[in-house]
Order: structure tokens, then C-alpha cells, then sequence
């Protein structure tokens, strides 16, 4: 049954969105030309998931049928084949279409850093997973910490690249180190606009490795794509993020998951509705309960009345960038002041100031007024790193 139901989510998936850039964009792993003369002869790690695709199957299979000797897997949140919820702990297992182990980097601790075993067995280290372009969306954090690894045990690291769905946008704080975590490892704003083989060139280029070491890093770049294509998804990246208006939207919805409001999870609309028990005078109402990918979701089981985001076209949603509209509405409206925050709300927004903004009732204008020079100065420090035309 759950396979069913994951089938009937990729078919909506795919139906909003209708893929209309896959025909004209070409993914790095769909250039085998280009990366196994590079992986051939070398015993290879693989970090990827089910959003690893290429000519419509995994992109391990296409190494494996090309010869490539991939020997170890790394999967990250939500596993290889991207069945764990947020946060799960993932542990170590076997991939069981083709017998080879599976080296959890997701396993509850706040460093994701294989085994100097495992580092001990391979040469090479390739990326290919589809990130969101997020600071808080956790792939590019492993990928971070695989290219640390890679540095220490001397292995050379390649990203396969893809496009980045919110690649058109920069927007939001650049993080302040001291909130430094899991869900945010660089001093990048909370829409960094790049992809993750753009990311991993700026982590070389600006020190932000450990110790301000320098990767053996090469790149397979996407043909066909720029900043401002709008690159539907071929598939979900996460059990909960299930169409492109809920991409859209992420950017100005995360920071609930700091708070006691629900975001749908458990629900067939997630990170596009967000409502609590207690908000008033709101005609809209949803009950989330336990299902696949959320299994103990925010307010189990209880009647959550709040707002329906699915009225928000995907044209707004990308143009309102980070928009504190809504995380403001619900603290107003349900008046627990500061206990509506926990102290996670730090970490995804990247900054210690901008709770008390809120609590002080400054508008969702004003606070963006605040980071706008944070987007300009990251704007030109990114510049030498582009693959892509913005």
C-alpha cells in the first residue's frame, strides 16, 4: 500500500508541474561521456538518493552498467531511496537492488562523517542528489561534509550537478556562524540561488572547509540550464515536499517547523497549509495524522484551523521570496509571545534578531529591509563561482 500511495504522490508531482524543463536541460549524471573516463579504474562512493535519476532510472545503475566500480553508498536525510522522515535516524544497511552496502550519514548526529574504514576502501567520492537550494534543506550539508572527509583521507570528490529549483532567487540572512548546525553549515543566506556543484566550488574557493582546506574537486555542469530557468522536478525531493508550489513556498514556511503550528504534515498538502488548534476565526481546517514520511507529525490527530496556501500561485510564491507574512500571522494570532519560538527558529533563519523583531510587531517588510545588504554582498562574493548565466 505505501508503495502505491508513493506512486500516486510521484504521478501528482509530476502532473503539477508537467517537467517542462527536463527536455532541455541535461543533468550532469546524464553525461556519462564526460564522468566515467574520470571514475573508471577507481573504486568509487556514491552519495545519492532517489532523486539520483538519469534517462529515467538511477543513476547507479547507469555507473554500473558504464563499469564504474562503486563499492560504498552514502545516503543522506531520508535515505537512499528517500522513505525516512525528517530527521529519522538512518542507519547503515544494504541497497537491496544491488548487494552493496549503504553507509548512513544521517544517523542522528550532528557531523556526517564516514568511517576512516570506509574512507580506507574508495578513491573517489561522487555527488548526485537533487537539492532545493535551501540553507536549511540538509543535503548540501552532507555534501559538505563528505567534501571534509574527502580532504582528510586524500580521496578525490565530483558533483555531478544539477539545477537548483529556487535558482532563481537570493534572498534571506547570511548565516551567522554561531548557529552553525545541521541545518545550516555556511555563512550563505537562506536562499543561496546556487547549485550544489556552484556551492561546493564557493566552500573551496572562499576557506570554508575545514581548516580552510581545498578539495580535489571537478564538476560535471548541467547544459541547458541558467538561474532563471524554471527547472520543475522530476521528482519529490523529500516525503514531504510533493509539488513545486510546496518548493516555492518552503523558503517562507520552514521556520514554522520551529514553532508548535503545524505545517500539514500528515496530511496530502504538505509545506502548503499551516494551522494550529487554537487559531481563531479561520474557516479553513485540516487534522493531520500518521502516515508515510511523517509518522508523528505536529498536532497528531488534532483539528488545526488556520490558512489554505494553495491559493498562492507559483509565480507569487517565487517573487515574494522569504515572506514573513505568515509565520507572523500565526504568532499573532495565537498570543503564547515567546514560548510560540523554540530555539531551533535560530537555526533555520540564521540570525539572533529577528524573534525579537517579531515579538516587537515590526512588519514582514521591515525585517527584510534588514538583510538586503546581506543579499547584495552575497551576490558579488558568489559571482566568481557561477556555472550558470544568472
Amino acid at each position: 500500500m505505501n508503495c502505491i500511495i508513493k506512486y500516486l504522490f510521484l504521478l501528482l508531482f509530476v502532473a503539477a508541474g508537467c517537467a517542462v524543463s527536463e527536455a532541455e536541460v541535461t543533468v550532469g549524471a546524464e553525461q556519462p561521456d564526460v564522468y566515467v573516463p574520470m571514475l573508471k579504474g577507481k573504486k568509487v562512493a556514491l552519495f545519492s538518493n532517489h532523486t539520483g535519476q538519469a534517462f529515467g532510472r538511477h543513476t547507479l545503475d547507469v555507473m554500473l552498467e558504464n563499469g564504474i566500480d562503486v563499492v560504498t553508498l552514502f545516503s543522506p536525510e531520508h535515505g537512499f531511496r528517500g522513505t525516512a522522515d525528517a530527521g529519522e535516524h538512518v542507519g547503515n544497511s544494504v541497497d537491496k537492488p544491488t548487494g552493496i552496502p549503504i553507509a548512513s550519514l544521517y544517523g542522528g548526529k550532528d557531523k556526517r562523517m564516514p568511517s576512516k574504514e570506509i574512507m580506507d576502501g574508495i578513491d573517489v567520492i561522487v555527488c548526485d542528489i537533487q537539492d532545493v537550494g535551501l540553507r536549511f534543506y540538509t543535503y548540501y550539508c552532507t555534501m559538505i561534509d563528505l567534501m571534509n572527509a574527502a580532504v582528510a583521507h586524500g580521496k578525490d570528490f565530483v558533483v555531478l550537478d544539477r539545477p537548483n529549483p529556487n535558482g532563481m532567487t537570493v534572498d534571506g540572512p547570511i548565516l551567522d556562524m554561531k548557529y552553525e548546525s545541521g541545518v545550516g553549515r555556511l555563512p550563505i543566506p537562506v536562499v543561496h540561488g546556487l547549485t550544489l556543484g556552484e556551492i561546493a566550488r564557493m566552500a573551496n574557493g572562499e576557506g570554508w572547509l575545514r581548516n580552510g582546506a581545498k578539495a580535489r574537486l571537478s564538476v560535471v555542469p548541467c547544459k541547458g540550464y541558467t538561474h532563471s530557468t524554471r527547472y520543475r522536478l522530476p521528482v519529490p525531493p523529500s516525503p514531504n515536499l510533493r509539488s513545486m508550489l510546496a518548493i516555492y513556498l518552503y523558503p517562507s514556511v520552514c521556520y514554522f517547523e520551529a514553532t508548535p503550528v503545524s505545517l500539514g504534515r500528515g496530511t496530502d498538502m504538505p509545506f502548503e497549509v499551516y494551522g494550529h488548534p487554537s487559531m481563531k476565526g479561520r474557516s479553513f481546517e485540516f487534522t493531520p495524522r500518521s502516515v508515510a514520511g511523517a509518522k508523528n507529525p505536529p498536532q497528531l490527530g488534532k483539528l488545526c484551523k488556520g490558512v489554505d496556501l494553495r491559493t498562492v500561485s507559483e509565480e507569487d510564491a517565487i517573487a515574494q521570496g522569504i515572506n514573513l507574512e505568515y509565520l507572523i500571522d500565526a504568532y499573532r494570532d495565537l498570543g503564547m509571545g515567546d514560548k510560540f519560538f523554540r530555539s531551533f527558529f535560530e537555526l533555520l533563519i540564521g540570525r539572533g534578531d529577528i524573534r525579537a523583531m517579531i515579538e516587537d510587531g515590526k512588519s514582514a517588510a521591515e525585517i527584510k529591509a534588514t538583510w538586503q545588504g546581506d543579499v547584495e554582498k552575497f551576490r558579488r562574493q558568489r559571482r566568481p563561482y557561477l556555472l550558470y548565466a544568472e
